[in-house]
């Protein structure tokens, strides 16, 4: 589902932007997350087990990310979008690896925070395509 271009954009250290389902009257409100395209072709971020996402993914495993190309490079977005399954194992080694490619883990606050989320424990949040837009210039 994924096409080699959009694979070219997912995995450089970007921010994806996550939608999922709002509650009551409140409008969506895409969120930043660190991101990794898996073996299948599913996209895996993590949160906090305590985030309001997470209760929302529950009540609806369903979600959108957006991943787009930084300004100054050719217009290049993807979205895609598919039911999401949440994981409690998986979930830290997923964090230390993602904070290893978008943190400077040389700072000693980059570590301690990656210790805070060990500590705390972390959810592995999977999306699994069903429908993918993109486009590039």
């Amino acid at each position: 589902m994924l096409r080699d271009d959009d694979l070219a954009l997912l995995t450089r250290p970007l921010y994806a932007f996550l939608t999922v389902a709002p509650r009551g009257d409140r409008w969506p409100a895409p969120r930043p997350v660190w991101f990794e395209v898996g073996a299948g072709g599913d996209l895996e971020m993590f949160s906090l087990p305590d985030a309001p996402k997470l209760d929302r993914l529950r009540e609806q495993p369903r979600a959108s990310v957006v991943v787009a190309a930084p300004v100054g490079e050719p217009e290049h977005w993807v979205s895609v979008e598919g039911a999401v399954t949440l994981h409690e194992q998986g979930g830290f080694e997923l964090a230390a690896r993602l904070a290893d490619r978008y943190y400077d883990m040389r700072e000693a606050k980059n570590r301690a925070l990656v210790e805070e989320w060990r500590t705390a424990g972390v959810v592995r949040i999977v999306l699994r395509p069903e429908r993918v837009n993109r486009f590039s210039l």
